[in-house]
């Protein structure tokens, strides 16, 4: 993990800022479009990430968050290539979505695509006013294969989504938020910071909770009613007996931690 203010590899830079990890997209040229070799540096990265790294945000340099695939890499793909392609990807999102610890994504500008599907592996979402939202793949020819299919109908609804594919249907900031495609809207050149604020508050929480709340949580969600309860018994049996979960419930009772307040 490169250390505040280096970089690691030409097309994602790492700075470390306490407990947290920003990952930049490092191709504003173009719109910081992902190719295999920034998807496969991602995997890389979280699959690599330090034991004292408690979050991650994702960023894109410049004035875009992500504008999907890098559509020259596709020219030559036949059907068996691109298929292994899109498991590729399945992959390393998988590792985001389904990785060691929370992850939060600053989006502006283009979010579309294989950007828009980068966006949905992260937990929590934080759009700036230039934000857009677009699935151009439909007028392309193509068909997603980042996972979109999957995770984009569960925040949005797959009328939606059908939608956006098939019309072109593209989605600012505001109307992004309503159906929700991020959870905070935030004023211009605010994406970063908020989510660097989120990510530290992330990272203060108990390990077994986080864990529970990336792996156990979506399991629970889609899963079956019945299975989804005993998961959650157990899950929370195992947080709740965790040397942690203790200390705080203690520092709770005995008035040394603060209580909910009604937000300002």
């Amino acid at each position: 993990m490169a250390g505040a203010g280096a970089s690691d590899g030409a097309r994602l830079h790492v700075v470390r800022d306490g407990e947290v990890a920003i990952l930049r997209l490092a191709r504003p040229g173009k719109r910081n479009a992902l190719d295999d070799a920034t998807v496969l540096e991602l995997e890389r990265v979280f699959g690599s990430l330090p034991p004292d790294v408690k979050a991650v945000v994702l960023d894109g340099e410049g004035e875009h968050f992500c504008a999907g695939l890098d559509l020259s890499e596709l020219r030559e793909r036949d059907v068996s290539e691109g298929m292994r392609h899109s498991r590729m990807w399945h992959r390393v999102f998988a590792a985001i979505e389904f990785g060691p610890v929370p992850v939060v994504a600053a989006l502006k500008g283009a979010v579309i695509g294989g950007g828009l599907e980068l966006a949905l592996a992260a937990h929590i979402r934080v759009a700036e006013p230039s934000t857009f939202y677009a699935l151009p793949e439909g007028q392309r020819g193509i068909y997603v294969g980042g996972g979109a299919s999957v995770r984009l109908p569960r925040l949005i609804g797959m009328s939606r989504m059908r939608d956006m594919m098939m019309t072109g249907r593209t989605y600012d900031a505001a109307g992004g938020e309503a159906i929700g495609l991020s959870e905070y809207l935030v004023g211009a050149g605010e994406g970063l910071p908020k989510a660097l604020e989120l990510a530290r508050k992330a990272a203060g929480n108990a390990p077994l909770t986080n864990f529970a709340l990336i792996h156990a949580l979506p399991r629970i969600a889609d899963g079956d009613p019945a299975a989804g309860f005993l998961t959650e018994a157990l899950m929370a049996a195992v947080a709740q007996g965790d040397r942690e979960a203790k200390t705080r419930l203690a520092d709770f009772l005995e008035g040394r931690a603060g209580k909910v307040a009604r937000p300002g």
